[in-house]
Parts: C-alpha cells; structure tokens; sequence
C-alpha cells in the first residue's frame, strides 16, 4: 500500500508562496493516489445524434441572424505554444546526421522517416526558405560550393539555433506559416485577417491571445510592425490583449510512489497546469460571445470567407438557442412555472441541448438551462489525433454530449473500445462560447469545471521520472457542465500545423 503524502512546514511556506491554496496541493495528491477514472462512453455522437448538420440556406440564415445581433464579442487564441516540438524532427536530425558516415539519403532510408524525405525534398517550398537562405549565405561565404547535404545541414542549423534564425525559441504563433507575393505572413497575423472576417463589430476585432510571460514582447513587437498594414488591407481596427496562465493553476508534481516530487534542495516541484488552466484566462473575458480557436489552426487566404461563414454559423445557432433559453427562464420570472414551460424546456433539453434527460420542476429547469452556452464545429474523422464528440453518462446516470480526448477513455474495456472506434467525427477546437445569463450576468465559469476529468501523464525532470498532473481540458471537464451543441463544418476549417512538414499541405500553400 502507497503511504499517504504528507507536506511539511516548508512545504505549505512554499505553497502558499507559489500562489496556490494548501488544500488544493492535498486534493492533487489524493487524486494521484485515487487515480481519475475513465469517462463513460454510452456512443459516438454522429449526425442526426448529437450532431447537427447545416444546410446551406441555414447556413445563411444563421450567419445573418449573428450578423444583425449587437453582441459583444472576442476572438481567444490559446498561443503560448513554442515551436520547439514543430521542428522536434529536425532537431532530431541535427543530433544524429553526420555526413562522414552517410549521405543524407542513406540517413533518411535508414531512419525511415518520410517527414525528413518531405522537409528536403520540399524545402523550397516553405514560408522561410528564402530567409534561411540569406541567412545561411551570410554566415557561410562558401555556402553554395558546398555539397547538398552540406547545404541541407546548414539550413537546418540556420533555421533553428540562435546563431541563425533561431525559430526554435519563437513561439509557434510567430513562425512564418504562409508566403504570398509581397511578404510572408505568420500565424499569429493570419488569425487578425480571419477575425476581421466574422469577429468585427463597428469596424474593430478584439482578440485575446494567451502567451507565455517569455513571449510577450515578441508578439508586441510583432503586432507594431504589421498593425497599420493589416489595419489597411482589412478596413479594420485590432484590439489585441495578452494573458498569461495563472501560476495559481500549477499543480504539484509526484513521484512513482505518488510523494511530492522534490529537486536536489528538497523544493516540491510544481508544473504548468495545462490548457485547463485556461478557463481562469477566459472567465476574466467581460463580453457576450467568445470565439475560440488554437493558434496553429489557420489557412491561407483565399479559404478565409469560408471559415468565416461558419463560424458566423456556429455564433447564430448559439444565439438562436440562447434566446429560447432566456425566453423559459424570464416567463418563469413573470408569469410563475407551470406546465407550459416545463413543456418547453424539456422539449428544448432534447431537441437543441441534446441532453437525455427529462426534467421535473423549476429546479430542474434552472439547473439544466441556467449554464453557459458553448456551440462546437465538429469536422468528420478523417485519422487525426484528437477529440472526439461522445454521448457519455456521469456520476448520477445523466446523458450529455461531451469531448472525449483518448486519455480519458478505458480503451482497456472491450466495450468502451468499441464505442471509441465508432467515432465519425472529432474535435478540431472551433467553439463559440456564451458566457452570460438571462439577466445580463456573467456566469463565473470555474463552477462548471468537472475537476474529476483532468489527466495524469508521465514526465522527467533533472534525469528522473515524475507524475504530473493536467487540469481538466478547457474543452473537456474545463467545460463539462455546459450546454452543448455539436455542428457539422467542412474539413477545410482544420488545418493544423502540429510538425513544420504540415505546412508543405495544400491549404497552407499560396
């Protein structure tokens, strides 16, 4: 039996010194020791159950229903990805390739890695590649009598280390994601281009970007050098605001026997609580509706007015649910709860909220309706990794839709397997949120957290291993007791740049 973690004077000084409340530390370790349990699958949600499908002329009706709303508005980009593990591959050839012992396409056949293959044989083909090349001939005089592999070596160097390009210390955000005729654009200016589409209300975009403490004058900088060219291209004002991740949301990390994790002077060890920790960033937004969408997940140009048409989709569906949910809850405010509305709201529990449940008083109708809103694209499962929308069953047998990630999932259990791999379509992280009540109030998001539905994974630190603990996903158990709404949108609002090869695809290519 695992002996229960005890903190010591030192200890509970540290911990209140990080920011953090004592008996949160002591409920991280009880959930080490108790372990998360897997989510329950009941079946994958698919269209015509759980998952709507748009027609176009409600896609029309819908955008111009979001279009004619006086709504407030934000765009939040979760951002504070590096671009390290992006180029993980080419950090793994610069330890390992050495031209003395083989040609680089001995080295590729023998490492059997077709993102290598891709990246060289395509290098012309990247947003940087001319930049990489300036940078390598001033820095190599000889650069172009060398041999190919010689060249291809030093590419490499130059587009990572700091003697060169150093895109290995950027934040994704700002590596250069898309080359058109008279500049290259990064990802982070692609997500201004794409807000100026469907977030502008009077002529100004809000977005919100959450950053790390480290790249925050990057992005700064970066937004003064292109603000008056993209302001123009796009007949738009940008307000852009940055956050971090609150080191309140660190969690403690343990060993294998489930004790504090502690460096060579004894200190516990606490880590970055994951995107989770990403709700207090969100509860602290004071706006109606709030668009969300990650930082690598942009397309080139020419695709912008698509996305934008569902996404103002997605905004009027949640607008159009909205209302009949204020409407319920204001005629029980006037006219009293009677039958009627009881009708109405369970009729709306099933038909909108798809919720399997059947209510039974003015509690149950102010419990269930009474929640923020959050409408999700759902794109159909074509093999990427991710989330995936599920028909699940809690703790008191309530049914709801849910995203599942793989870690949540008891894929040990033949029958949960099954349900996992009858999946049609998964999460591409294309939400819009509302985070007001009927009355005008702002719900305070960090009370419809499901703290049970975080995730343990394994890590190292200083050459041992450790446990670390992630808080419940922002789209997961970050936001488990809202009311959901999975659409159908088009695979070409997916387009995620998870390795630098991926911007060799189609729709990142000009």
């Amino acid at each position: 039996m695992i002996e229960e973690a005890v903190l010591n004077n030192d200890d509970i000084a540290q911990i209140k010194k990080h920011g953090l409340e004592v008996n949160t530390v002591k409920n991280q370790l009880a959930t080490f020791q108790e372990g998360i349990p897997k989510v329950e699958l009941v079946s994958a949600a698919s269209v015509s159950d759980g998952i709507q499908s748009f027609s176009e002329a409600e896609i029309e009706l819908f955008s111009r229903k979001y279009e004619d709303s006086k709504l407030d508005v934000i765009k939040f980009i979760p951002a504070s990805g590096a671009a390290t593990r992006m180029f993980k591959v080419l950090h793994q050839f610069l330890k390992d390739f050495d031209a003395q012992e083989s040609s680089l396409s001995e080295f590729i056949a023998a490492q059997e890695s077709n993102l290598l293959r891709d990246f060289f044989h395509q290098k012309e083909n990247f947003p940087f590649y001319n930049d990489v090349v300036k940078e390598a001939k001033k820095n190599h005089q000889n650069y172009s009598q060398l041999s190919s592999d010689e060249q291809n070596h030093i590419f490499v160097q130059t587009l990572l280390d700091e003697q060169g390009l150093n895109f290995s210390n950027l934040p994704k955000g700002l590596v250069p994601f898309h080359k058109y005729e008279n500049h290259t654009l990064t990802a982070f200016e692609e997500h201004l281009f794409e807000a100026s589409k469907y977030s502008k209300r009077k002529g100004i975009a809000k977005l919100h970007f959450t950053v790390t403490e480290e790249h925050l004058e990057k992005f700064k900088i970066e937004f003064e050098k292109i603000k008056e060219r993209v302001e123009k291209a796009t007949s738009t004002k940008f307000e852009v605001e940055y956050s971090f991740q609150k080191k309140a949301t660190d969690t403690i990390a343990v060993d294998f026997k489930n004790q504090p994790f502690r460096n060579d002077q004894g200190e516990i060890l606490f880590r970055p609580g994951g995107h989770g920790a990403l709700i207090e960033n969100l509860n602290d937004l004071d706006t109606d509706l709030i668009f969300i969408k990650n930082i690598d997940n942009v397309i080139k140009q020419e695709h912008v007015d698509l996305i934008a048409k569902h996404k103002k989709a997605l905004a009027g569906e949640l607008i159009n649910v909205q209302e009949k949910i204020f409407e319920i809850l204001k005629r029980i405010d006037i006219d009293g709860f009677n039958k009627h509305i009881l009708a109405a709201a369970n009729n709306l529990l099933n038909e909108k909220l798809s919720v399997k449940t059947t209510l039974e008083s003015e509690e149950d109708v102010r419990l269930f309706l009474d929640r923020p809103i959050r409408v999700c694209g759902m794109v159909v499962n074509q093999g990427a990794p991710g989330g995936g929308p599920f028909w699940v069953k809690d703790g008191e047998d309530n049914i709801s839709l849910q995203i599942v990630e793989g870690a949540q999932m008891d894929n040990e259990n033949p029958e949960q397997y099954k349900i996992s791999k009858n999946a049609t379509h998964f999460n591409p992280v294309d939400l819009v949120c509302s985070v007001r009540n009927y009355k005008g109030e702002k719900f305070d998001l960090t009370q419809y957290v499901n703290p049970k539905k975080g995730f343990i994974t394994k890590k190292s630190k200083f050459g041992r291993n450790l446990k670390a603990l992630e808080l419940p996903g922002l789209w997961n158990g970050g936001m488990a007791y809202w009311n959901t709404i999975f659409i159908e949108v088009p695979v070409i609002t997916f387009n995620p740049v998870k390795n630098v090869v991926d911007l060799l695809s189609e729709n990142h290519q000009v």
